[in-house]
């Protein structure tokens, strides 16, 4: 059987989506080319904001309209979307097969199986109270950069998501687990692996995570900096990444991990939601926008040149024309590298729903394109700094725009397009002089390989 897969959401669903895959590979099925090509479809959603809940439903709708041309063809569902709506689902998209919550991806192959053995609407939703099964596979093509899913779950409970409900309870994986999966991919060519968790410096803290670990002695006694001292030891592996954050996890270890360990890049993504005290404590996010303030001194302290990027929510029920304006004053103040705004829509069965969405259309889209243009200003400030400078790029592969160029990101996430030597391969690190900049894109021309004996924190841009 020949399988597609298409994935919305954040980058836990695309690594759900690539789990799913090397499952299915291992049970003998094959990728298909593109739609035509496909006997299994399967959609993995996401249920944060209504518009990717109506993205996805509009693909399945055609998908299942267009099984009258192929009947033999398997449509499925899966991930968050798919967990929150069960299997109201069939009568939502008629002709859909199945429905698959977040944590039982695993079980697909078997799934596959009892189709064609003729069973029919099959539902496979989350238990909370079970730990989790984890795919632990990836496909091994030759890529540069990876995700790692360290920690499954949110126990935080902000007003207006979803995600404790569709992703269950906080579950960190075994780190002997996670060691053995980096190790897989660095061998199979990776170097740079992002570690994920919907608020990930909360790894260990709901469960023993060390069992079956023989560490070297290590300075830190939280997990998650531990973590990442024990991933820096494995050969091959040139960089580390990790998101999202959340400001409580900003400790000083944390600090320390990221000044010491030089595999550890001088990036954090810290979603913030609103400079609104008032706001932030409707929201239930658990921090006044000095203590975020005091979250990211911290860490710069230890990294001077540390980047930090965000997600703002605009148009939270209550939220007046000073509260927007304390927001935007605060970004300024935050001088994030980058930020990703939303606009607030409601979500079912949370505390959020039930205030009044009382900010018009109008106004989030004002104070959404407000909040773009002022980043755009920052951002482009921020990079007009890297002119002249020679960084650190991990290759990614060909400009996507211009396919006599190439691309890559930088030590600090941004991306890099560049003018590139011959002989140039997915996963080198190279040096690229930069010479030119926009607000999210950083333009050079490759000087030389990068001198694998020099440290990485030599070449971090200066901004």
């Amino acid at each position: 059987m020949r399988y597609l897969l298409h994935t919305y959401g954040c980058q836990m669903n695309v690594r759900d989506s690539e789990a799913v895959a090397a499952c299915l590979e291992q049970a003998g099925h094959l990728p298909a080319i593109n739609e035509a090509d496909a006997d299994l479809i399967i959609v993995n959603t996401c249920s944060v904001r209504g518009k990717a809940e109506e993205k996805a439903l509009g693909k399945l709708g055609l998908l299942c309209a267009g099984k009258r041309e192929t009947p033999l063809r398997r449509v499925g569902v899966m991930g968050c979307m798919a967990q929150r709506r069960g299997d109201s689902l069939f009568k939502k998209v008629p002709g859909l097969d199945f429905v698959v919550g977040t944590r039982r991806q695993a079980e697909i192959p078997g799934l596959i199986a009892r189709l064609d053995s003729g069973e029919r609407d099959i539902v496979l939703l989350d238990d909370s109270s079970a730990h989790p099964e984890v795919p632990s596979g990836h496909l091994a093509p030759q890529v540069a950069s990876a995700f790692v899913s360290i920690l499954l779950g949110c126990n935080r409970r902000c007003a207006y998501c979803v995600v404790p409900d569709v992703r269950g309870p906080e579950y960190s994986r075994p780190a002997q687990d996670i060691l053995v999966e980096i190790q897989t991919l660095v061998a199979s060519g990776v170097r740079e692996i992002t570690l994920l968790g919907q608020s990930v410096m909360n790894y260990g803290r709901s469960n023993p995570v060390w069992a079956g670990v023989q560490e070297a002695s290590s300075p830190y006694r939280e997990d998650f900096p531990r973590l990442l001292a024990a991933i820096s030891t494995i050969p091959g592996l040139r960089r580390l990444r990790f998101t999202s954050g959340h400001p409580s996890g900003c400790t000083e270890e944390l600090a320390a991990a990221m000044r010491d360990l030089p595999m550890v890049c001088p990036h954090i993504h810290l979603p913030v939601q609103s400079g609104s005290d008032r706001i932030l404590a409707l929201m239930r996010r658990g921090y006044t926008a000095n203590q975020y303030l005091e979250a990211i001194a911290c860490l710069r302290t230890a990294v001077p040149h540390l980047a930090v990027t965000t997600d703002v929510i605009v148009g939270f029920p209550t939220e007046t024309d000073e509260d927007f304006e304390l927001t935007r004053s605060f970004m300024d103040k935050a001088i994030f590298d980058n930020a990703f705004i939303f606009k607030y829509s409601p979500r079912p069965n949370t505390p959020a729903a039930a205030m009044r969405d009382d900010v018009p259309a109008s106004e989030k889209q004002r104070r959404n394109q407000a909040l773009l243009v002022d980043q755009d200003v920052r951002s482009q400030r921020l990079n007009d700094a890297c002119i002249g400078q020679t960084i650190a790029v991990l290759v990614e592969g060909r400009s996507l725009r211009n396919a006599r160029r190439w691309a890559g990101r930088s030590l600090s996430n941004k991306i890099v397009v560049f003018d590139p030597h011959p002989g140039l391969a997915v996963g080198d690190e190279i040096k690229v002089r930069i010479t030119q900049t926009a607000p999210q894109t950083l333009y050079g021309e490759q000087t030389d390989a990068l001198d694998q004996s020099v440290s990485q924190e030599t070449h971090t841009e200066k901004v």
